[in-house]
């Protein structure tokens, strides 16, 4: 059955709605699944707070991330761009529903600013788009590669015994770099320094935001 513009719409909304939400759906198991509970130490209260924290920043860019998707891949004229960012959103889900999973064993919330974190995204991913997908590949390269910088960071700042957070981050930090090496490959363009560096601006004060809301 052909979809029109009308389902496509509504389609889009849904899946906003859900990620705004947290209820997104995982299609690979939790990496926290091959960990064994007995082994499991504790948590202090601060510590706890502290790793939620730290996986509310992630869960927020992993909303950031649905919206950038779903937006390039929306306004790109390309077949094979659009299908590269599909796949790279579906994995992306994964570490949304990882994410928000985790934060509830944490006693402990999704941001409360999401549904202005996934609209300021989805702008800056229309924005891409429309420089074509060159340029559009580029800034996903450079989001991977922040991305993945600011993980690697917060394995160091995790508590050590807390191994649920601690396997998930590196899971997604893996799927960072994969992400942007497809990118890469596809014909991405490097990123003016100007534009690199307004991105880690708008990067730090949606961490250190979200890291209490």
């Amino acid at each position: 059955m052909k979809t029109t513009a009308i389902d496509e719409v509504l389609i889009n909304f849904d899946r906003a709605l859900r990620v705004i939400t947290g209820h997104a759906a995982s299609s690979r198991a939790n990496p926290t699944e091959r960990l064994h509970e007995e082994n499991e130490a504790a948590l202090s209260e601060q510590e706890q707070k502290h790793s939620a924290g730290l996986m509310r920043v992630n869960h927020v860019g992993e909303v950031c991330a649905q919206a950038l998707y779903q937006a390039q891949g929306q306004f790109s004229p390309s077949a094979q761009i659009r299908e590269q960012f599909a796949n790279a959103a579906r994995e992306e889900e994964d570490h949304l529903a990882w994410t928000a999973e985790r934060l509830k064993e944490l006693n402990s919330h999704t941001s409360f600013l999401n549904p202005l974190w996934y609209l300021g995204s989805y702008a800056l991913g229309a924005v891409a788009a429309r420089f074509g997908d060159s340029a559009s590949l580029g800034f996903v390269v450079e989001t991977e590669r922040q991305v993945e910088a600011h993980l690697s960071s917060h394995l160091g700042l995790l508590p050590e015994h807390d191994q649920k957070s601690r396997v998930i981050v590196e899971q997604m930090r893996q799927d960072e770099i994969a992400h942007g090496a497809c990118a890469q490959n596809l014909g991405a363009q490097e990123l003016p320094l100007p534009v690199k560096t307004a991105m880690k601006v708008m990067a730090k004060i949606m961490t250190t935001t979200a890291y209490y809301v």
